[in-house]
């Protein structure tokens, strides 16, 4: 899950050694997770006995700690995506990224950006009101269509946004 195979903190190590607030918060802020609460107590209570090693062995874990049927996609999805956001600091990369491109983006000069999930794209959303002298093109984010998922299903929480340098 780590964009940089160097960097010295890493998935199990998290999962293995955070005390449980930090794990709800981890899964709450970075996941939406709403069941974060009861994730954590499991992976505590599973760790206590063995360290957790593998993506699977986590994916049960979680898998047991949620209620059957709530979601159409798998429970330990929004926990895996917890943990890489965290791990890689990706949504403050992606505040640094943007500011970085804002300043050396000349005037007339656009900018499009895509998020695939809402804490991207609130971040994006915030950027382009609060970075002046920025107009916003898309009032509203450009989705894909019915037949870009077709052919490409990972664009179906895709959202582009684009502004202009002024």
């Amino acid at each position: 899950m780590r964009m940089n195979a160097r960097q010295v903190l890493n998935t199990m190590q998290v999962v293995n050694d955070s005390p449980m607030d930090v794990l709800v918060e981890i899964f709450k802020r970075y996941g939406e997770e709403r069941f974060a609460k009861r994730i954590a107590h499991r992976i505590i209570q599973t760790r206590r006995e063995t360290p957790i090693a593998t993506t699977t062995q986590l994916a049960e874990i979680v898998k047991q700690a949620v209620p059957h049927g709530v979601s159409k996609i798998h429970p330990a999805t929004r926990v895996f995506q917890a943990l890489r956001i965290h791990i890689n600091a990706e949504l403050e990369n992606l505040a640094m990224g943007l500011d970085v491109a804002i300043q050396l983006l000349k005037p007339g000069g656009c900018l499009c950006v895509i998020a695939f999930h809402s804490l991207e794209d609130r971040i994006v959303k915030h950027r382009f009101r609060t970075c002046a002298p920025l107009e916003i093109l898309t009032k509203r984010p450009i989705l894909p269509d019915a037949v870009e998922v077709q052919h490409n299903p990972r664009a179906r929480s895709a959202k582009l946004r684009v502004a202009r340098k002024l």
